[in-house]
This record gives structure tokens, sequence and C-alpha cells, in this order.
């Protein structure tokens, strides 16, 4: 999957299902009648309903309501009653007794005056459509009984058959808050859903259960956001391109930052040199790498804008970092996990200047050993301190994070949630890498992002990430601002090189795509 298709004039702020309630409650309370909420929610599902289904039968369509216990199931009434006024048969199918139903879904319910069968007697065989209005993203446990056995028949007919699903809200059985799957969960061709996104339409499996996503305006007013106050946003220019550095006439290369990339040893060198190239695409003035003798003749070899300082062991390091202008630094691609790892890690953390500091791979691999610890130094930094984990290296990091504090036995399942878990109990900006890539601060602020393509699955692919990172820090972006910018523009560098190179995209060809889009830069 290379992107989330997405239609509607995009938003970012992402509502949990909590945040969603308090939204519509808001607007009820301000005036604006529930049930309008409920007819307009239900008319753009019809209107979805219809587009997906007239590209490809040939008769009258046959659409199937699969109805829930609750205002779900009361979209779902209302998108049948539309349906069946464009002249589609329609038939319901409702979980439970209809007669259960309270407010606004009761009052849909009786306004559909169609057929309506038992969620037991569900067939999607007798269906060119079915629209799967079970249950919404506030669901917390798994499904189990009928919905069950409905949602797995569903599945099946639709990968055996081709037929087409259409969600309401979220697929049922889907986790509108973590993307988690509760039990099972529905398999579906395209979601509607309402005023905003919610961080299950975007991390995965969700991302992928939810395909083609409609975000329908169905009433409710935007300023209802200040009182919620969303921390979660879809990552995207719009969030920070605002900060993001440009070329300053009167500027000079100091003025755009120093860039120190600690290398590996002798024939290990690769990924800080990548790193160090990615630094210098994304604007940094200057950017050196510093490294053991051997180490630096391989680097000779193969750089020349980009600076070369010896640096034997600790000692030669720390010597390093005495010239402020090195103003930003990345330690642990291809670093290694010797002796000499540990102390110039060490000497990294234990540097008591505003620098920026990058950790990644093996940096985050021998923090892993004493994280308490790495944490106090990383919180008593003046600098911003950011950590680019993949789940594994998260896994790592976890274990004794988890030992050592009393509020929490383990990570949490969420992955949202973990990498606020982590830049909290650590001080850092976290970036936890994926196809949902995240980014999270220490007071809970984060970013999701959902267009990331899949070529960047490829060797060096995290050096170019962190040197990203490192060159934007470099001219004084803030912390969590670069972190974000970096996950898109890096994306948007894997998708550029594609045009030239295909399936075949490596991570050296990302430096040189980065510097095109940025040349291409106009603004969100």
């Amino acid at each position: 999957m290379t992107s989330l298709p997405i239609h509607w004039p995009q938003t970012l702020e992402l509502l949990t299902p909590d945040e969603m309630g308090r939204a519509d409650a808001a607007a009820i309370a301000g005036g604006v009648p529930g049930f309008a909420l409920m007819e307009k929610a239900g008319e753009a599902v019809a209107d979805a309903a219809a587009q997906l289904i007239l590209a490809q039968s040939r008769h009258t369509p046959r659409i199937g309501v699969l109805c829930g216990p609750g205002n779900n199931g009361g979209d779902g009434y209302v998108a049948a009653r539309f349906l069946a006024k464009r002249g589609f048969a329609v038939t319901c199918f409702a979980w439970g007794d209809r007669a259960a139903l309270k407010g606004d879904a009761a009052e849909a319910a009786r306004a559909w005056t169609g057929t309506t069968q038992n969620l037991a007697v569900f067939a999607p065989k007798s269906f060119d459509l079915v629209i799967d209005a079970l249950f919404g993203a506030g669901l917390t446990r798994a499904l189990d009984g009928a919905a069950a056995t409905a949602v797995n028949a569903l599945n099946a007919w639709r990968k055996e058959s081709g037929g087409r699903v259409l969600a309401v809200d979220v697929p049922s059985g889907l986790d509108g808050a973590s993307g988690q799957v509760r039990g099972v969960a529905v398999e579906a061709d395209a979601t509607v859903t309402f005023f905003r996104l919610k961080p299950g339409h975007v991390l995965m499996p969700g991302r992928r259960l939810c395909s083609d996503l409609h975000l329908a305006h169905i009433g409710i007013p935007d300023h209802v956001l200040g009182s919620l106050a969303p921390a979660t946003f879809l990552n995207g220019p719009a969030l920070w391109s605002g900060l993001l550095p440009s070329l300053d006439c009167e500027g000079h290369k100091y003025t755009r930052g120093h860039v120190l990339v600690v290398s590996g040893p002798e024939f290990h060198t690769g990924a800080a040199r990548l790193c160090a190239r990615a630094a210098a695409r994304a604007g940094a003035g200057l950017v050196t790498i510093g490294g053991a003798p051997a180490a630096l003749k391989d680097h000779a070899a193969q750089v020349t804008a980009i600076m070369l300082a010896p640096m034997s062991g600790a000692s030669d390091f720390v010597r390093l970092l005495t010239d402020q202008r090195k103003n930003t630094l990345v330690i642990g691609p291809g670093l290694g996990l010797g002796t000499q790892a540990r102390d110039l890690l060490e000497v990294a953390l234990q540097d008591a200047t505003a620098r920026a500091l990058v950790l990644d791979a093996d940096a985050l691999t021998l923090m892993a050993d004493d994280l308490p610890r790495a944490s106090k130094l990383i919180k008593d930094r003046l600098g911003p301190v950011i950590l680019t984990p993949h789940e594994g290296e998260f896994s790592r990091l976890a274990k004794p994070l988890a030992r050592s504090l009393e509020s929490h036995s383990q990570a949490p399942d969420s992955k949202l949630e973990r990498a606020r878990w982590l830049a909290k109990a650590t001080g850092a900006v976290v970036l936890l890498k994926g196809p949902d890539t995240i980014v999270a601060a220490p007071d809970g602020l984060a970013s999701i992002s959902a267009d990331l393509p899949a070529s960047l699955a490829t060797a060096g692919s995290g050096d170019v990430l962190a040197g990203v990172i490192a060159g934007l820090l470099a001219q004084g972006m803030p912390a969590f601002e670069a972190a974000s910018a970096s996950v898109w523009l890096h994306g948007q560098a894997a998708l550029q090189a594609a045009w030239e190179v295909g399936r075949g995209l490596t991570a050296d060809d990302l430096p040189d795509a980065l510097a095109e889009i940025l040349n291409g830069w106009k603004g969100p």
C-alpha cells in the first residue's frame, strides 16, 4: 500500500471515540438536533454506497444493511431509507431487538418501513453491496455471537465472490482509538466517517481494513474542537510547514547549522554516510562525519561536500563537541555494540550543551541496557532529543523501562499510546517507525502518518530519515515538528525516487530525491 485514499478537504485533527462523542454532545447542546446529525450521516453513507455499487452493477443493485444496537445502526437505517427512495432493493438486518433501540437510533428505525430481518439469517450472497452499520469506533470488546458470525460470512463472501462492503464510521470490530481488531473485524472496500478521522482509521491494521476513506461533514461546527483540545493529528505539511526552514539571503553556512554524525568502524561506514548526505540535502549548512581514521578512509573515497574529523575514541569525541557551532549530533547508524560504541554514546548523553541529539539504530540498543539512567540524562540535557525506534528496538527499550516504572507493568497495546508512553518516560520526542509512523512528544502531542510508501522498507532508509531530522534540527526547527516533517518528506522522497527507479529503490536514491522535493516546495 503506497498511500491512503482520502476524500475530503483535508483536516488535521484525529479524534478518539470519546472525543468524537463529546463533539456530538457539544453540537447538540449548541442547538443542532441529534437526529439531524444522524440524517446527514445516513445520507452521506447512501451517497457513498450508490457511488460504490453503480460503478459495477448491471441490474437493480441489491443492498443489505447490517444494523447494530446503537447510533451506528441508526445511521444504517437512515442510509437504507435514502437508498430505497433512489430505487435500490434494500433489506436491513437487525442485531438484537429493534424495540430496544433508544433515542435517535430508535427514531431512525421507526422511519424505515422496508424489510427488516434478524441478523442471524443474514446471507451475503443475496446482495451486490453490504453496508456494515453494526458497531462504531467506540467498540472495546471482542465481537462474538451473531455479530461475529455475520462478519466472518461477510469477509468470506467479499474474498471469494468480489462482493463490495461499505463500513459506517469504522469497520465493525475495529477499535477506533487504537486501530486494533477486537476479535474479528470487517474488511471493507470503503468507509464513511464523520466530522474528523479517528486514530484507528490511520493506524495499522485499521488503515488496511478501512480501505477507501470518505469523511462527511454532517453539521457539527468546527468550533467544538476548541473545547476538546485534541492532541493527535494527521501528519502533513499543514501541521509543520510554517516552521520549515527557508533560505535567508543574509544567511551563511553556520546560520544553517552544523551536523556531526558519528561513524561506525571500518567496513561499517555506509549508514553514517547515508545519514550525513541526507542531513546536507535537508539544508544543514555543514555536515561532518567523525570517526576512527580507518573508517574515514572509507568515507573519503565516497564524499566531497561532507567534512571528515578523526575521532579515535571518547576523548577525541569530547574535543570535537567543544565546538559549539556543531549544534546537532547524530549517533547510532552503523555505530556497533562494543565497548567503544558505549563510550561514545555516554559522551553524547552527557553533553551538557543545548545541542540537539538524534539517537538511532545501535544507540537505541545500547541504551536499553540501562534505560532509566539514559532517560535521566536525556531529561537533564538542555537540548532536544529524538529517539527513532522501529518496533523491534521499541521492544528492547520497553522491557527495562517497564520494570523501572511503578505506574506501568508493561507498555500499552496501542501503538499510539506506546509512543506517548516512551516519550513521557524518557523526556525525548519519539518517532516510532512503520507504515503508520508516529511522532510523540513528552507532553502527549502526537502525529500519525497515513501515506508512507512501502518502498521505504529497504536497508538504510532509517539512516536517511535520521539525517533529514538532523538537518532540520540544525536549522532551528523544533523537535516535534522537525521529526514530523522529516517523516513526511522522507515518504515524498521515496515517491519521487520511485518515478525513476520503480521497485528497485534503495536508500542511496533518497537524499537526491529529497532535494527535488524541497526545491519544488510550495507549502501546504
